[in-house]
Formats: structure tokens, sequence, C-alpha cells
């Protein structure tokens, strides 16, 4: 009996030991750094997207969705998945440089053209801040489109009219003189002052 218990306590000692030994050498596994790499190179892409946000909505061309996607790769963060947040926050930087560069072109191109809405005229087009900020000036548009415009009473919503920012001071005193005598607004009728303004 007493070899028994010499056997069992030395086997149960053996087992013991080669476990804690077990442990002893099995290495401890540290922490990857690829997440926190990830992680950090997340939190970039979130800082360029936000940027271009900011850029695109200050001219007026940020996208609707733009902030939406931003805050879904914001939870894709939180929740730990680093790959669909840089994705995500890619997709939203592209856009806002996109509605950028749309804003700007259509900035660009408004300064020196003019897409006519329903229920315009000459008269309240050239009326306009952003055009002339004169009505009687409406005369400048008129020349500058003669090619689509027959008729200075009549003119068609869609239409691009060009707008002449390089008129001479002489050019803004003819149109403002015939603007001023040209008398009563017919439509379909070419009037013959309206020619003779033209062919000056």
């Amino acid at each position: 009996m007493k070899t028994t218990n010499i056997l069992k306590h030395g086997a149960l000692s053996a087992l013991v030991l080669s476990v804690a030994v077990g442990c002893a050498s099995t290495q401890q596994e540290e922490p990857a750094a690829a997440p926190a790499a990830k992680d950090t190179t997340c939190q970039a892409e979130l800082a360029a997207a936000e940027a271009a946000r900011k850029k695109a909505a200050s001219i007026g061309g940020e996208w609707r969705d733009t902030g939406k996607i931003i805050k879904k790769a914001k939870a894709a963060l939180k929740a730990g998945d680093a790959s669909k947040c840089v994705k995500l926050a890619n997709q939203a930087r592209r856009q806002a440089e996109l509605g950028y560069a749309q804003a700007l072109a259509e900035q660009t191109k408004s300064a020196n053209s003019y897409t006519v809405q329903r229920g315009d005229n000459l008269w309240n087009i050239s009326g306009k801040d952003s055009i002339y900020g004169d009505p009687y000036q409406w005369p400048l548009i008129y020349k500058a489109n003669r090619s689509q415009i027959n008729d200075a009473d009549l003119i068609f919503p869609g239409q691009d009219l060009s707008i002449d920012r390089a008129a001479s001071s002489a050019d803004v005193d003819a149109a403002i003189r015939h603007a001023k005598t040209r008398g009563a607004w017919a439509i379909g009728v070419v009037e013959e002052s309206d020619k003779a303004y033209l062919a000056r």
C-alpha cells in the first residue's frame, strides 16, 4: 500500500511538474500590431474624408450622403472592422472630391453663362446680382446671344446664355440707352430698334 501511495504521489508530482513546465514554456502571445496599424490608417482616411467633405461644403458641392458614409466608417472603426472603415472613408473622400470639382466647374460656368429658368426674361436675368445687377443692361445679353435669340422678348427655359463680362463702358452705356428708348415689349415681333442695336 505504501508503494502504491508513493507511486500515486510520484505520478501526480510528475503530472503537476509537466503542466508547470509546459505552461512556463508556452510563449505568451502579444497583441498583434496589425490591428493598431489598421486603426491608424482608418483614422487617417477618416480625417482625409472629413477634410474633403468640408472643402466641398464650403462651395456648396457636398453630396447628401457623404456625411452618412463617414458615419458608417466611424461605426465600422468602433466595431473593430478597420478594413471596412478604410473602404468607406475612401469612398466618402472620393465622393467629396467629385462634389467639389463639380461645384467648382458649375461656379466657373455660371460666371460666364446663365441657364434660362421658367418665367425668366432678359430684363430680370440682367437684374440679378450674379449677372449685372442692373436690368437695363439686358441688351448686352441679347447681343452676346444673337445667334440663339431671335426676338429679345422671347427666350426659352433651358437656353444657355453667354454673359458678356468684358463689355466696355461704351457698350454698357449703349445697352442702357437702348433699353430705355426701345419701346414696349411685344412677343413674336422683332423690334426695328433691336435690329439697329445689333447692327452697331
